[in-house]
């Protein structure tokens, strides 16, 4: 299983991203699956994710903001960001669970993305 995430760029307060993960090895469905991202100092957080039973979880300053969402056809996953703040600013990682025998979480190499003027 890989995960390939992309769309990460330089963008101004207030503007717009929209990430994108796709998957490869394995075809993903209802898994467990989002995004994390790693701000400059500080610790790994949860950004955005589907929940076991296809429900969503955000990070509270994520709320109203951004929306995550997938495309099974395209076995990929998306994040868009709008209303981007300066404190956004990080590294991108995306993530999904899969079960074979055992659970495992694989990453993708993750994307940045900067908020700045």
């Amino acid at each position: 299983v890989q995960l390939q995430a992309s769309g990460g760029g330089l963008v101004h307060p207030g503007g717009s991203l929209r990430l994108s993960c796709v998957a490869s090895g394995f075809t993903f469905s209802n898994n467990v699956m989002g995004w994390y991202r790693q701000a400059p100092g500080k610790q790994r957080e949860l950004v955005a994710g589907f929940t076991t039973g296809g429900g969503t979880n955000y990070l509270d300053s994520a709320k109203g903001r951004f929306a995550i969402s997938r495309d099974n056809a395209r076995n990929t996953m998306y994040l868009q960001m709008n209303s981007l703040k300066p404190e956004d600013t990080g590294i991108y990682f995306c993530y999904l669970d899969v079960r074979i025998g055992s659970l495992n979480r694989y990453w993708g190499q993750g994307t940045l993305v900067t908020v700045s003027s």
